[in-house]
């Protein structure tokens, strides 16, 4: 059996070419990646356990419940080296780049000011990033990835937010569309040492169920390739209050599950908007309860749809369901209308 030094000096010929070239994999025994592991710096949390250093991280939520203000509130966190009140920040003061692709510069001052006095004051070391107006506006997707990096290196940051993950690819439905936008940023990650959080939506779901990694808008390739994912729930208690809930991690357990979510409140305090930690709850009780006239008008939609020639798992995704259910509604409401048929008129085969 050839040695880990004869594979590797087989992988660096190139024969074809007759040069040398550095291979596509690297090969060591386990204990030799442990070994070299012990020497890399353990991650630290810069958002509690729902992001941790040199992590890929999502952040996903419905339309208007807070991605964005809590997003800023953490780079301006790690900008200051002070952690959010109610959670941890292990990490020294960093650089942070927050790319805004929501807001324009007079929306964002809005949020940092009273009535446009009195202004929230950030660190040097937040900045902020968002689409020229007046640059050439063709090709803006490609161009985004591509600059990027050079924005990054520029500004020396470690700490990248992208507000959303929309601008980077607009349609990431698709693995083939959503693999390559993974891939880009795991690969920038690794390239220059960065913790990355991306803002993502969630499509229409259903609120009386908890919020799963089947929310996230898109391919199952966002969820699957990054380190960790948390998002924002409204509580159908009191509409001013959100839930935090961790989806996926790597470099630590699941801590704020459906049983053990983070509650907060959106308020403004000395011109800064952003959450303010409650209590810890149960996801349960913050979601809705379905009436029976509800579940009546689910099932008359899936019908609708189906006749509409739309199959399970579209209807599924449009009503915020699981297939499953949709199965079950359309099977009941078959028997149903095969019972209300009369004896004699049903067919004897």
């Amino acid at each position: 059996m050839n040695s880990f030094a004869e594979v590797l000096d087989t992988l660096k010929v190139d024969r074809r070419q007759g040069e040398t070239k550095e291979p596509l994999f690297i090969v060591m025994s386990a204990n030799r990646w442990v070994e070299q592991a012990k020497l890399r710096p353990t991650p630290r949390k810069l958002f509690s356990e729902f992001w941790y250093e040199g992590e890929l991280c999502i952040l996903f939520a419905d339309t208007n419940q807070g991605k964005s203000i809590l997003a800023v509130q953490i780079g301006d966190s790690i900008s200051k080296g002070v952690a959010v009140c109610g959670f941890n920040l292990e990490s020294v003061r960093q650089k942070v780049l927050y790319c805004d692709f929501e807001l324009s510069d007079k929306q964002f001052e809005a949020r940092y000011s009273v009535d446009f006095k009195d202004h929230y004051r950030f660190d040097e070391f937040f900045i902020r990033a968002e689409i020229n107006s007046e640059g050439n506006a063709e090709n803006v997707e490609e161009r985004i990835c591509n600059e990027l990096e050079t924005v990054v290196v520029s500004c020396g940051a470690k700490i990248l937010i992208i507000d959303n993950l929309t601008y980077l690819r607009a349609d990431t439905e698709k693995a083939k569309d959503a693999l390559p936008l993974m891939k880009q940023l795991k690969a920038l990650k690794k390239k220059h040492g960065l913790s990355i959080l991306c803002l993502a939506h969630t499509p229409k779901r259903d609120l009386s169920k908890p919020i799963t990694r089947n929310d996230l808008q898109g391919s199952k390739m966002l969820i699957n390739f990054c380190d960790s994912s948390f998002a924002i729930g409204e509580s159908n208690k009191d509409k001013s209050v959100r839930y935090l809930k961790q989806i996926k991690a790597r470099n630590t357990e699941v801590r704020y599950d459906s049983e053990n979510v983070v509650l907060c409140q959106i308020n403004k305090r000395q011109s800064f908007l952003g959450f303010e930690f409650i209590n810890f709850s149960q996801e349960r009780e913050h979601l809705k309860m379905l009436s029976e006239h509800d579940w009546e008008g689910h099932v008359r939609e899936a019908l609708t749809l189906k006749q509409q020639g739309r199959n399970n798992v579209e209807i599924a995704t449009q009503l915020g369901v699981s297939e499953g259910a949709v199965r079950k509604w359309l099977k009941k409401t078959r028997l149903q209308t095969v019972n209300s048929i009369p004896a004699d008129e049903k067919c004897p085969f």
